[in-house]
């Protein structure tokens, strides 16, 4: 079990280590280095040992995307994941921001049931999304990911 004496802050140069957890959320590194620059960047740090990430792009005026979220697999299921989630949403809100965006793999269950269990309404589906932007077929929970699930949350 995770100790209570975690912190979440930004971090601006990315190691091995950042990279382990954001390429088990996106598993291409070539999209991963598309997106790293423009991100705001925030580790979720426990007695010194990298736990998890959350990185957020802008994406429309009042609106940013988190594009990418990842707590180690050690540590899964302990509600790190719902903390990243919820200072995401906290800080776009003292960012002035009025929607916060997220999207998913269509067979990435426990995901999209973290994601509307903190508020997050599904827009919209981005068909063939993983089949037409990644090289290999990414297999998840014992089907093959094609579609892209689209999500938002109003924060105002």
């Amino acid at each position: 079990m995770v100790k209570l004496d975690t912190k979440i802050v930004a971090f601006h140069k990315v190691t091995s280590a950042h990279y382990n957890l954001l390429l088990t959320a996106d598993p291409s590194k070539e999209i991963v280095d598309s997106y790293l620059d423009r991100a705001y960047k925030f580790e979720l740090i426990n007695c010194g040992k990298l736990l998890g990430v959350i990185l957020l792009i802008d994406t429309r005026p009042k609106t940013v995307e988190i594009v990418n979220i990842a707590v180690d697999e050690s540590v899964q299921n302990q509600g790190l994941g719902e903390k990243l989630l919820h200072f995401a949403l906290n800080w776009a809100k003292e960012q002035y921001y009025s929607t916060v965006e997220i999207g998913t793999g269509s067979t990435s269950f426990a995901q999209l049931y973290l994601y509307q269990k903190c508020g997050f309404r599904v827009t919209n589906i981005d068909r063939n999304f993983f089949v037409d932007n990644y090289p290999e077929p990414i297999i998840e929970n014992k089907l093959v990911l094609k579609d892209m699930i689209r999500l938002k949350k109003s924060i105002i």
